[in-house]
């Protein structure tokens, strides 16, 4: 009999434990506590099946906590917290040094905190007709600067989270082929190649990696994942949590969340939770790589 080896992630023990926010004098206007209360936040649309589920668990712990969340382009996130029109965001990077003297800049008594929640990935889907679904790092490079004019990519924003993440990191600073596009949310990107044979579509990976959601299995039905060979490895992998956390698949980047309060309120009530061992487990569900447990993989044979 044929045996095949899966990998099982094995959650042992927080590793990290989130720090409380600094806080000065306190803000009449905020009359949340850490359980209780109503806020918004800005979250990356990469992320939307993941913090849907995050908060759904931290409202039925806290029945007494409302999180609205307002999913848009990372862009728009930051945007929402420097304009103090937020007070926590979810996005794929750290708040650079010069944002985080805006902020301190516009009140004295807030100092900003932010901490690396897990480890995510940019999957790549293609037609189920497409003639490949193979490449390496050369050959992707080729098609995410043009050279490889044989594919339309399709994004989900043009001031998404995923165009900086590949114009930075594997372009390295060149520009996306002008005949890119951008379909607006990760499940238009979808439809978008569902529908079109030489489309190759750039999405969060939480989108199709909950093998539970119905909505997750409908994408994967639709499309073929893209598996890819990183630099310095052999094997040509697809977004898998084991690959994730390994670095054998190459578009590996990060979950952040960026945080001003005067008070340790609601929202530093919920950034604690996505840090607790519920909220990090939660993460490993939706196949991602939690940045605060500590993780072990396993051999293990399937008979």
């Amino acid at each position: 009999m044929i045996q095949q080896l899966k990998f099982v992630a094995i959650a042992l023990g927080m590793t990290s434990i989130l720090a409380a926010c600094h806080s000065g004098n306190n803000d009449n206007a905020f009359t949340d506590t850490e359980t209780s209360g109503t806020i918004h936040i800005s979250v990356d649309e990469t992320y939307k099946p993941l913090i849907d589920s995050e908060i759904s668990v931290f409202q039925s712990l806290y029945p007494k906590a409302h999180i609205i969340p307002d999913y848009k382009p990372e862009m728009d996130c930051f945007s929402d917290l420097l304009e103090d029109s937020t007070r926590m965001i979810i996005v794929t990077r750290d708040l650079s040094t010069k944002e985080k003297q805006f902020i301190k800049d516009q009140k004295a008594h807030i100092v900003p905190s932010s901490m690396r929640i897990a480890w995510d990935a940019v999957a790549l889907v293609v037609n189920k007709s497409a003639k490949d679904s193979v490449f390496t790092m050369d050959q992707l490079k080729d098609i995410m600067i043009g050279k490889d004019s044989s594919w339309q990519l399709v994004f989900d924003n043009e001031k998404s989270s995923t165009v900086r993440y590949i114009r930075d990191s594997i372009n390295k600073g060149k520009p996306i082929p002008a005949t890119a596009m951008a379909a607006k949310t990760n499940p238009e990107v979808i439809d978008y190649v569902v529908k079109n044979k030489k489309a190759m579509g750039l999405i969060g990976v939480s989108w199709i990696s909950d093998t539970a959601d119905s909505t997750s299995i409908d994408f994967t039905n639709r499309i073929n994942v893209v598996k890819l060979r990183a630099d310095g490895f052999s094997e040509y992998v697809q977004p898998y949590q084991l690959y994730i956390g390994t670095g054998a698949y190459p578009l590996k980047r990060s979950i952040w969340f960026c945080l001003k309060e005067p008070h340790q309120g609601l929202g530093t009530g919920f950034a604690s939770f996505l840090g607790s061992q519920e909220g990090q487990l939660l993460i490993g569900r939706f196949k991602l790589y939690p940045a605060l447990l500590n993780i072990v993989f396993r051999q293990a044979n399937l008979k």
